[in-house]
């Protein structure tokens, strides 16, 4: 055995001294050896110790053995900025600064995988250059209300499109030994009530529409480690709910770690028993006055040991545990060959221009205004407090960026002949987390300089949209209201009086109403889009980029549009009020499958922009599609013509459908997608499979997959409302 404590050791020299990379690393069977041969050596204290934090962001390592503490980090969209030991306040470092990249929702709606993996390893190779193991991410959460505050940390409404960007984006950051960590498993949809809401949904929708991205995480991505979630399902909360641990360990094969979100444990016995392997932030003020050690409080640290004691629970639980807590090592600060990573080089920065740029979608484009031509655009007022707003996520998404270009400075820098002048127009409060605040600035008077500064200029570029503060696409708070906040409809309808030459550039990660839509000629959504921006935004605008972004979620015209608030009805959304003993609020989802555009499609509601609905500067049309059926795929194969005059991409389309089902279906499915890039006149075949299996169903009675025979339809098209052809196939 001292052979390993001097390999152990080494790694920690190495890990200071050396940059050397090698593919070489441990065998699964290597790692299981190393893991029977260590855990003998552990004493139950110390077993223990290593399923709970013993900071804000980091879980205790066995010093005498030479085993690493473990250390995390929030940010799927970059590395956050440092955390103090004991609280949530900002640690003040001088060097814990990162590159913001763009949004989730941004990176969704590129509708690229290849950017999914790029995004994944840049930012595993800034948590390397700080030090983390894990990184709190990506969020896979299905987009079930538009008012869910952390709906921008997402990947939209559509599972199969969250799971074929998730398994890259995972890819990518593993292969540089930093575990991804898919969050928030299961059922969170929501920040009201988010710690009490117990989720009562259906077998099938929980399998269909919940549960895919997650599963594509483990079985397709081999991910190290998932998030338990704040609420309940069916009565259990889920960071140790007993069937969602069955569902990853039993039937997907998960092998890495559970870990609590922050204060996510509620019970010793069923954190014990459940799955649970890591419990972090229960108590989040840390060390209290109120005892020793908040830490050694915790559900899985000393009353976990004295049930073990007691022998009132199983002690074959710790071990399994460590087992868990060890392979992560194992593969992480213990890999055979570390990478020490870097941070703020230009290729970290070109890659987060790139997703900026791919996730932007053109909404419209009447008499195609744009793009602007920058030489004769001479008098620019670019409106709107977004316009110089940091572009990069809010709440557990924060970060420092050592580089960040804002919309104005992108517009300024690619209109360098024009006259610019800024207003604000609109002004939100201070950001006080879990207080909404009214701006110090008069609102009156505002309006009146954006109205003064847009008189006798030839475009009015209004940069408005939400503005990650509390209730405004943030962690903590869901949104109050689908319309755009701080009085922006109004400010749009006065300056259109003024000004009808308007673009107006959204900034956000949830859809809004835009009852001005008919009036204004040019929309562009331009996301949460990171460091690059500004010049992602002014790429666009003037042409250097043609927009090829795709929705990522349905826009609804109005709110009781959209499937969760359809019903008018609490019980629905956000929960019912505390019944029981727990103070828990019950929340059913009765819209059970038909999550977003499934509603739209079937309800025969039409939305404000559908599901994958994105334009672009040059025109596509789809001359021809064939669809076959062979060797367990449906395969479709499409001509793509670019009719314009500029090269373009665009995303194929494939959605399936299953008429005369013995169970309820949505009318159509997306089932797969392609994007491609094509010059201008010219065209391009593109192939998509879809294997069989996944046209399946959850069949409740038999709790297995099950594929009906018969008739199904194959829609092809460039979003779930523009069809260009439909097919039919038999599956025998």
């Amino acid at each position: 055995m001292k052979q390993l404590f001097i390999a152990v050791s080494v790694f920690a020299l190495a890990s200071c001294c050396s940059n050397q990379q090698s593919a070489d690393q441990w065998t699964d069977a290597e790692i299981d050896q190393k893991i029977e041969e260590i855990l003998p050596q552990l004493s139950l204290d110390e077993k223990v110790a290593l399923c709970h934090a013993q900071s804000k962001f980091s879980t205790p390592g066995v010093a005498r053995l030479g085993i690493p503490e473990l250390w995390y980090s929030d940010g799927p969209h970059g590395v956050r900025m440092e955390i103090n030991w004991d609280d949530w306040g900002h640690s003040h470092w001088t060097n814990d600064t990162a590159t913001a990249f763009p949004v989730l929702t941004s990176l969704a709606a590129s509708f690229n995988p290849d950017l999914a993996f790029e995004y994944g390893n840049a930012v595993a190779e800034e948590a390397l250059y700080r030090g983390k193991d894990v990184m709190l991410g990506p969020g896979v959460n299905i987009y079930r209300s538009p008012l869910n505050g952390r709906n921008f940390e997402y990947m939209g409404e559509d599972p199969y499109l969250a799971s074929v960007m998730a398994v890259p984006y995972i890819k990518g950051m593993q292969q540089n030994g930093v575990a991804a960590c898919v969050k928030h498993f299961a059922l969170n949809n929501q920040e009201t009530w988010r710690t009490t809401v117990d989720v009562q949904v259906s077998d099938r929708a929980l399998r269909e529409i919940y549960l895919p991205a997650f599963e594509a995480a483990v079985r397709e991505a081999n991910v190290w480690s998932v998030m338990g979630s704040y609420n309940l399902y069916n009565g259990q909360h889920c960071c140790h709910n007993a069937k969602l641990n069955s569902i990853l360990r039993n039937e997907w094969g998960f092998d890495g770690c559970v870990i609590t979100d922050w204060g996510g444990a509620t019970d010793t016995k069923e954190s014990a028993e459940n799955g649970l392997d890591i419990e972090m932030g229960t108590w989040t003020n840390g060390l209290t006055s109120s005892t020793a050690n908040a830490y050694d409080s915790y559900y899985l640290a000393k009353p976990y040991l004295e049930a073990i004691k007691k022998g009132e629970i199983d002690s074959k639980t710790l071990d399994a545990k460590v087992r868990n807590i060890l392979r992560l090592m194992f593969r992480t600060n213990m890999a055979k060959n570390i990478k020490h990573g870097r941070k703020g080089n230009a290729e970290h920065i070109q890659t987060a221009l790139n997703i900026a740029r791919e996730g932007i979608v053109l909404l419209k484009n009447d008499n195609e205004v744009l793009p602007l031509d920058a030489k004769t655009t001479k008098k620019i007022a670019v409106i709107g407090e977004n316009a110089t707003r940091s572009m990069m996520g809010g709440g557990s998404s924060e970060l420092k960026t050592f580089h960040e270009v804002s919309p104005l400075e992108g517009i300024k820098s690619h209109f360098p002949n024009a006259q610019i002048v800024h207003s604000m127009g609109y002004a939100s409060g201070p950001e006080i987390y879990g207080h909404v605040l009214p701006s110090r600035l008069n609102a009156d008077s505002l309006q009146k300089a954006a109205l003064e500064a847009v008189k006798d200029v030839d475009l009015v570029i209004f940069v408005g949209g939400l503005t990650k503060a509390h209730e405004q696409d943030c962690e903590g708070g869901d949104r109050r209201s689908l319309d755009l906040p701080f009085g922006q409809n109004e400010l749009v309808e006065k300056i259109l009086d003024v000004n009808k030459n308007m673009i107006f550039v959204l900034v956000d990660g949830n859809a809004v109403t835009m009852p001005w839509l008919d009036k204004v000629p040019a929309v562009v959504e331009a996301w949460y889009g990171g460091c690059e921006a500004g010049n992602a935004i002014a790429d666009v605008l003037c042409g250097d980029v043609n927009p090829s972004g795709k929705l990522p979620y349905s826009f609804p015209v109005k709110l009781e549009d959209n499937a969760a608030h359809s019903f008018a009805s609490e019980e629905v959304y956000p929960g019912l009020a505390a019944v029981d003993a727990a103070n828990n609020h019950k929340e059913t989802y009765k819209e059970d499958i038909l999550v977003g555009y499934r509603w739209h499609d079937t309800k025969n509601i039409k939305p404000l922009f559908a599901f994958g609905y994105g334009l672009s500067y040059t025109t596509f049309e789809i001359q021809k599609a064939d669809v076959k059926v062979a060797s367990g795929k449906v395969n479709v194969k499409a001509t793509i013509a670019n009719t314009g005059k500029r090269d373009g991409a665009e995303v194929l389309q494939v959605y399936v459908g299953k008429p005369d089902s013995k169970v309820a279906r949505a009318v159509k499915e997306l089932k797969g997608f392609k994007k491609i890039s094509i010059a201008a006149g010219a065209s391009a075949e593109v192939s998509v499979d879809v294997p069989v299996e996944k046209l399946a169903f959850w069949n409740e009675e038999s709790q297995k997959w099950e594929v009906e025979k018969g008739k199904y339809v194959v829609y092809v098209g460039t979003s779930s409302d523009n069809i260009a052809h439909t097919l039919e196939i038999n599956i025998n």
